[in-house]
């Protein structure tokens, strides 16, 4: 079954993303699942791009971006929750390939 892109129209500098199905667990260094109940200090959240508003300039659609969640506004669209947040809030963005010599992440 393929998706329907959605019917909404960003505004300004805002960005929807939907967070990773799997961002809230995660495993130690020796293999052990840490459940996402689990409070570990100030973590950060990946998340894949939805839509843009005109004003986005660093950010596209079906980027991969990290973001603080509890900066967040989450949203229903379609029976699926999302988040709103705007760019300036996103910390970084993935990159496919290490092509400039850097980390593979860049601001």
């Amino acid at each position: 079954m393929s998706e329907q892109p959605l019917a909404i129209r960003m505004l300004h500098d805002r960005v929807l993303v939907d967070v990773d199905a799997m961002a809230g667990e995660r495993r130690s260094g020796g293999g052990i699942l840490i459940p996402a109940t689990v409070k570990m200090g100030r973590r950060l959240t990946w998340a894949k791009v939805v839509a843009t508003g005109p004003n986005v300039r660093a950010v596209e659609t079906e980027d991969r971006v990290l973001f603080d969640p509890e900066d967040k506004a989450e949203v229903e669209l379609q029976a699926r929750s999302y988040v709103l947040l705007r760019e300036r809030d996103i910390h970084a963005v993935a990159s496919d390939a290490i092509s400039d010599g850097g980390t593979g992440l860049y601001l």
